[in-house]
């Protein structure tokens, strides 16, 4: 017999309440991808996740903060993994298909990464309160393009007749399209095959007229 106070061997509590606080959103990233905010209730979550309603409530006091939460986590690991990829690059080209491409591999280590940051971002037009500045993946996807389409006509890469945030825009098309694609369409796999021949044709896009 143990010890009055003694814990038995096992998980420790707080790594287990990680654990469920995971799967719970998870779980929620998936059901608001396919359900919008509005559908997405707790208790399809709980459904997902495979708990009870009341556990949900237990680690989120409510759907708003469980929907921060989810956007604030998949933000990260889809455009915050691609922003660091992309800094490894030296030209705008070679930035644009590093950030796709880890976005892509992230998005397929977590499955409907994608797909609820395009649903988020049409979430964001009817919930305007869901998304604040620090969680706003259009903003976070528009200054990482601007910032490298401003370092590539600094240095000459790229010479264009246009204003730069028409590019920047249209590049943001592009992702969001890769994103729609991604997430609803084609699989991971799919992508990561077709992202040279998306290098091509972003080479022959943005290169400037030559000599």
């Amino acid at each position: 017999m143990l010890p009055r106070g003694t814990r038995r061997p096992g998980r420790p509590p707080a790594a287990k309440a990680d654990e469920t606080r995971q799967r719970i959103i998870q779980a929620a990233r998936l059901v608001f991808s396919e359900r919008g905010y509005d559908g997405g209730t707790f208790q399809a979550i709980a459904a997902r996740a495979d708990l009870t309603r009341p556990a949900i409530n237990h680690y989120f006091s409510s759907k708003r903060a469980l929907y921060r939460e989810v956007l604030a986590e998949t933000n990260e690991f889809v455009i915050g993994a691609g922003i660091r990829q992309a800094e490894g690059e030296t030209t705008l080209v070679a930035r644009l298909t590093a950030f796709i491409s880890a976005a892509v591999r992230a998005n397929s280590d977590n499955p409907a990464g994608s797909a609820f940051l395009i649903s988020s971002a049409l979430e964001s037009q009817r919930h305007p309160e869901l998304t604040g500045t620090e969680n706003d993946s259009l903003r976070l996807s528009r200054e990482f393009l601007t910032r490298v389409v401003n370092d590539a006509i600094e240095h000459g890469e790229i010479v264009t007749d246009f204003d730069a945030s028409a590019l920047v825009e249209a590049l943001l098309v592009v992702i969001c399209g890769v994103g729609l694609y991604a997430g609803y369409i084609q699989s991971p796999e799919a992508m990561l095959a077709i992202t040279g021949v998306m290098r091509r044709l972003l080479e022959g896009a943005l290169r400037g007229p030559e000599a």
